[in-house]
């Protein structure tokens, strides 16, 4: 009897112990899973921000993912256009075509007052900005300012500003060079350059400058608040809020150019370049087109995932802020038109550039199923200029960026590289 009032004592102790181990295991839950959520909140920033272990194994998972998630829808048409039409919109039929067509933009985007001369307002010498200082090959940074105002007839179109629209960029120039510049245009940043701080290093090793810029209220440039009469205080913050200010007495086009055309003013006065080229993302690339057909200093161009014509634009995505639909603009020089200029001369070369399943715009899909790369290039053959026009299809990302692949395509281009 004793002995199993003494098995029953036992099994009493050890539930109880078995009880009190449980109410602590409780307790310690209470602690331990809210800090490991914590902790593991924290890694996952510190992984995306400085991309450390798993961050190429989610971007491997991602990106496969991603192969089974079109775009495109592909029961919606897109286009309803005819590939033979591409020719017949292209009124370029001669060197002297050309000419005109280029200074009928430069006087509706300057409004009669001819192609800038100027140099930048403020030309600032060897700054020293936070975050660049551990990238190699690097001499100093200098920085632009560009001021820009509102036309001769500002009093016309709102009752007061703020301030005029500038453009911040700047010029990294290397320790050895080739001496060699790229103008490298970020697009819709809402930073600063820091951003494309791995790309202006793969430039720099490779003895390119790097002229760096972002679009208009964008980046570091700043925000003018206009006020009008009917419409009130408005701060301009959206490409798409120069609707109400393009009338007959101003045309904000020129805000997305003049800044590049005037750098590159003081920098043929004096620096000393045998080259120049440019390279645009998004709304960048679609810069890229423009400057180029504009400015033939500029004799290599790479816009990437940057623009398609008009008639490819049916979908949303596509169709692009106030500068990508302007019709003025268009109705002077359409999309084919401006390719055909920014490729037209022996030394010009122009390379578009788009991705595959691309969530932003200009998928590659939709480029393959409407391919105008080589209407572009018979009718540069036809004019007998001497220019190429290129068009790549990248399958390396699902990321509306400049991939590793589309880099290395540019730099083997710049470089004459097979």
């Amino acid at each position: 009897m004793w002995y199993l009032q003494s098995i029953t004592s036992d099994i009493d102790i050890q539930l109880k112990d078995i009880r009190n181990g449980k109410k602590k295991m409780g307790k310690s839950r209470l602690v331990i899973f809210p800090t490991l959520f914590i902790l593991l909140f924290v890694y996952g920033v510190v992984v995306g921000h400085y991309q450390i272990f798993p961050f190429d194994e989610l971007s491997d998972l991602k990106f496969f993912l991603s192969q089974t998630e079109p775009v495109i829808s592909p029961d919606r048409p897109q286009i309803y256009d005819n590939a033979q039409n591409i020719s017949k919109r292209i009124t370029i039929n001669s060197e002297n075509d050309l000419i005109k067509k280029r200074d009928k933009l430069i006087d509706y985007i300057w409004m009669g007052d001819g192609f800038p001369s100027q140099f930048p307002d403020h030309v600032d010498m060897n700054i020293s900005p936070n975050g660049y200082q551990d990238i190699k090959n690097l001499e100093r940074i200098d920085s632009f300012t560009t001021n820009m105002d509102f036309g001769k007839y500002e009093d016309k179109i709102f009752l007061s500003k703020d301030m005029e629209m500038n453009s911040i960029s700047y010029l990294f120039t290397p320790t050895i060079s080739n001496k060699k510049l790229v103008i490298y245009h970020q697009g819709h940043a809402e930073q600063d350059f820091l951003v494309d701080k791995t790309k202006i290093s793969e430039f720099l090793d490779n003895g390119f400058s790097v002229l760096i810029f972002a679009p208009p209220v964008h980046g570091m440039n700043n925000e003018p608040i206009l006020e009008f009469e009917r419409f009130g205080k408005l701060r301009l913050n959206s490409h798409n809020h120069f609707n109400l200010i393009d009338n007959e007495y101003f045309h904000p086009l020129k805000f997305f150019v003049e800044p590049i055309i005037v750098s590159l003013n003081y920098i043929e006065q004096n620096l000393d370049y045998d080259n120049y080229y440019m390279v645009g993302l998004s709304g960048g690339g679609w810069t890229t087109t423009l400057t180029s057909a504009l400015d033939h200093r500029i004799s290599k161009n790479y816009s990437i995932a940057g623009s398609f014509p008009l008639y490819m634009k049916s979908d949303r995505l596509n169709f692009g802020d106030y500068e990508q639909s302007n019709p003025e603009l268009y109705s002077i020089a359409t999309y084919e038109e401006l390719y055909i200029m920014s490729s037209f001369y022996t030394d010009q070369r122009s390379v578009q550039i788009f991705i595959y399943n691309d969530p932003c715009c200009f998928q590659a899909e939709l480029y393959e199923k409407f391919p105008y790369g080589n209407a572009i290039q018979d009718q540069l053959d036809i004019l007998g200029g001497g220019g190429k026009f290129s068009v790549f299809l990248d399958s390396s990302t699902r990321v509306h960026e400049i991939s590793d692949h589309a880099l290395s395509l540019v730099l083997d281009d710049m470089l004459n590289r097979d």
